[in-house]
């Protein structure tokens, strides 16, 4: 087995939470490897309702702490990730008999001042009978709080960390799984199995930033006990055509006490979730139930004046929160802090779990997870990515619009819709996919819609895309947009390069083109 060299942090995880902690420790200058063992975020971080949000109702939980952090993170990410990150309008119509109005009011009082609000528009109430976002509602007489919260979108911003981790001199490696780990002589011995055959590194320390494999990776590969657990949580959404063509979103009460989302997405879609139910199968094999999809839809027709059916659904997804085990009887009650579990005696290498967690708050349990692991390999504990962009999010002058309107000058062949996905997707990376192209057909070979081999070629070498699925439903939501044709032909053509089998027809076949899960 081919030996190689010594790293200071081994991470076993390429999701939110791993690809944070990879960014964090590389900018320290320490040696860093990540593996993960299919795409990065390819299960929890990207199956979230896409809010970086304080969760406002965790404040019913008494989880003042995490939803303070959470909603400082809001600003703080959304100035490192312009492109993937934008605010939103969230209406809260007032339902009699659940919540009383007084308990809204005073929740959303300190929603908006907990957490140091600076940017983000403050709360106000309106009767929705008035008010453009009562349209659609099939009863508007009712008072409406409207707040403010982040969509992001995110699969993107697990890819964008692991990137500026790269840059930094992180090594990545996806579809490469750890088989086997030991502690020998003061280091670990980390057996990975990938592309290229089996291999062994040496690392000074060990991250499980697993996820929903945190308890099983501990059991089985590390053979290591911890007080700390896991619980799994189910989480599913659907996507329909669009219930509302206005940019506010709804968060909606439903008589069990749950809370759902209805969100414009993908300019023609309304995306509605989540459920949340405990689950105990295997993380990997997740999927939305036909009475997931029928609660989605009853709660959508509770409120909303179109009502839909099942048949309606163009796609849905469904993943597994792995949250830290409080022993809450309640799903809903789990807390969503999180909570990190370092091992080992001085004179041994460290092992540190990562239990739970939000992706609003990755980039604290990341420097978290820095504090715990620094002192064990001697490093200063020197915090640095508060105020550091993500790759792309350099927008310049004007943010967000004042980049895409100079994009669009300096690119005025190109559609103007496909410029404005560009700069969404990528912010001032797009440069990079345009290239020195003057027209459309310098960009390659035509998949279908706006998207072209440039790009294609872009997520495979910049962003370790390996199949159709992963370009069609993380690095974007092109599967909602191209026929089956283009899929098809896009997933000939990954192939082609780099022999990533059938899985993007597998998954077209399973989440997009008309379809649902």
């Amino acid at each position: 087995m081919k030996e190689e060299a010594l790293y200071d942090i081994a991470i076993i995880g390429g999701g939110i939470n791993g690809a944070g902690i990879a960014r964090d420790a590389a900018g320290r200058g320490l040696s860093v490897l990540l593996c993960e063992r299919d795409d990065l975020g390819g299960a929890t971080s990207s199956a979230s309702t896409k809010l970086i949000h304080g969760g406002l109702r965790y404040l019913e939980y008494y989880e003042f702490r995490l939803v303070r952090e959470a909603l400082r993170e809001r600003e703080v990410l959304l100035r490192a990730a312009p492109h993937i990150i934008w605010p939103l309008r969230f209406v809260l119509p007032h339902v009699k008999g659940l919540r009383p109005a007084w308990m809204i009011r005073a929740g959303l009082f300190l929603y908006d001042h907990i957490g140091g609000r600076k940017t983000l528009p403050a709360t106000e109430t309106v009767r929705l009978a008035r008010h453009p976002a009562g349209k659609p509602l099939a009863d508007p007489d009712h008072i409406g709080f409207i707040y403010s919260d982040c969509w992001v979108q995110d699969s993107r911003l697990v890819v964008l960390n692991a990137m500026d981790a790269a840059a930094r001199g992180a090594d990545i490696r996806v579809r490469t799984e750890c088989t086997a780990a030991r502690r020998e002589n003061g280091i670990w011995l980390v057996d990975l199995a990938g592309p290229e055959g089996p291999s062994r590194i040496r690392a000074r320390s060990l991250v499980n930033a697993t996820g929903p494999w945190c308890n099983s990776f501990l059991q089985d590969v590390l053979h290591e006990r911890s007080d700390g657990s896991i619980r799994m949580i189910k989480g599913s959404h659907i996507v329909v055509p669009k219930l509302f063509d206005h940019p506010w979103c709804y968060i909606f009460q439903n008589p069990d006490g749950r809370i759902v989302f209805a969100i414009p997405y993908e300019q023609d879609f309304t995306l509605i979730g989540t459920t949340e139910a405990d689950f105990d199968g295997d993380p990997r094999n997740v999927h939305i139930s036909a009475a997931e999809c029928r609660y989605l839809c009853d709660l959508s027709n509770r409120y909303f004046s179109r009502r839909i059916t099942p048949d309606d659904v163009v796609w849905s997804y469904s993943g597994v929160r792995p949250l830290y085990s409080d022993g809450a009887r309640d799903a809903s009650a789990v807390t969503r802090d999180y909570v990190l579990k370092l091992s080992g005696e001085d004179n041994q290498a460290p092992l540190l779990n990562i239990f739970g967690g939000k992706i609003t708050t990755y980039r604290r349990l990341a420097e978290a997870a820095m504090s715990n692991l620094c002192p064990r390999l001697g490093h200063e504990d020197s915090r640095w990515t508060e105020n550091v962009p993500l790759p792309g999010g350099d927008l310049g002058e004007g943010g967000f619009d004042g980049f895409l309107a100079r994009f669009r000058a300096e690119h005025s062949w190109l559609p103007q819709h496909m410029a404005w996905r560009l700069v969404r997707n990528y912010g001032s990376k797009a440069k990079e996919i345009i290239g020195a192209a003057r027209s459309c057909d310098d960009l390659g070979r035509h998949f279908g819609g706006d998207f072209y081999e440039a790009e294609a070629r872009y997520l495979i070498d910049r962003e370790w895309a390996r199949s159709a699925e992963d370009i069609l439903w993380r690095r974007s939501k092109l599967g909602l947009h191209l026929d089956r044709p283009a899929i098809e032909a896009l997933t000939a053509w990954c192939e082609g390069r780099n022999d990533a089998g059938a899985t993007g027809v597998d998954a077209a076949k399973q989440q997009g083109a008309g379809g649902s899960d």
